[in-house]
């Protein structure tokens, strides 16, 4: 049976007394340089790490992060896990990732027991099936620390990150109009989502600046991200047997983006749409029709939200005042 090394082990090995051993791994100020150097030298030799168990209970910390994103093959959300890896493990926290497949009843059991193992914080990308906020909000006012990224709840007062949404689907939309499209569909997330709102506002406002009316029979909300097999392809399909049918959609994520192709492509009608939507996949370069997309900087974001969550972690006072980091997009062009 594997029995883990011990600072009594070190101690008995060095003979020395366990407290100096312990303050010297933790790198203590009252421990002389040389016995410093002679711990650190002997438990890199043996490959010794310190218990988590019991360095948590010591502390009252697991030195965990727990991570819920909706999909982790979504590219965008793999590239901000990336970017959480890459702050958490610098900083001494392992990362326990959940997906909620944009399901409500899902990210409720993820949080709870996330909370359960006794993380020490929590990033959250909201659900797209998520209405009801209250098993976010408890976990936040018994003194949780939890950052939100990307799908953001504005009316918690807490760290967020996301991106320049509006400017991103602004871009898009006025690319569309620029091919000299000016039946412009939109197919959207669902409508409670940040996102959903900041990318609408965006479509529009490119559509008043060109004179050309919003027309709400061109707006398709999927109410599940498109996770429900068939949402999205029913929802090209009411666009498509419009008595005006769109010329081009805008679409605002990922997921609906392939979803919207595989329809088009179903129903031989995406040589005559223009499309352009939010994607961070290195696919859409290979794509007919093609897919000129906006492109959020997702690996910064989650570098960004680990940062805030480890400082709202560490610090030894209450946080009072909060961030939400606005990130630029970019828009990729593919004809």
């Amino acid at each position: 049976m594997f029995k883990p090394t011990t600072i009594k082990d070190i101690a008995k090995a060095l003979n020395l007394s366990t407290s100096t051993v312990s303050r010297a791994l933790r790198g203590g100020y009252e421990i002389s340089e040389e016995t410093k150097k002679i711990v650190l030298e002997y438990a890199e030799k043996i490959n010794f790490t310190r218990n988590p168990i019991a360095l948590s209970l010591k502390e009252r910390r697991s030195y965990s992060i727990g991570i819920i994103v909706c999909e982790v093959a979504n590219v965008f959300f793999s590239q901000a896990i990336a970017g959480i890896e890459s702050i958490a493990y610098n900083k001494g926290y392992h990362v326990v990732i959940s997906q909620s497949h944009d399901q409500y009843e899902r990210e409720v059991t993820n949080i709870q027991h996330l909370a359960n193992r006794s993380v020490d914080g929590i990033i959250i990308s909201l659900a797209a099936e998520t209405k009801d906020y209250t098993h976010i909000e408890k976990l936040h006012e018994q003194g949780l620390p939890i950052v939100f990224f990307d799908r953001i709840l504005e009316s918690m007062q807490t760290h967020k990150v996301t991106s320049n949404n509006t400017q991103g689907a602004f871009e898009a939309t006025e690319f569309l109009i620029s091919k000299g499209c000016k039946k412009i569909a939109h197919l959207a997330n669902a409508p409670q989502l940040s996102i959903t709102k900041q990318r609408q506002i965006g479509y529009e406002d490119a559509l008043k600046k060109h004179g050309i009316p919003v027309k709400n029979e061109y707006i398709k909300y999927c109410e599940h991200g498109g996770s429900e097999k068939g949402e999205v392809e029913l929802a090209v399909k009411s666009l498509l047997n419009l008595p005006q049918k769109p010329d081009a959609i805008f679409v605002a994520s990922d997921r609906l983006s392939m979803g919207c192709l595989a329809a088009l492509k179903k129903y031989n009608t995406g040589a005559d749409l223009v499309i352009a939507g939010f994607s961070n996949s290195d696919v859409v370069d290979l794509l007919k029709p093609s897919l000129s997309c906006v492109r959020q900087p997702a690996f910064e974001m989650g570098r960004i939200a680990t940062e805030m969550l480890i400082n709202l972690i560490e610090s030894k006072y209450p946080v009072e005042e909060f961030e939400t980091k606005m990130l630029n997009t970019t828009f990729q062009i593919n004809e």
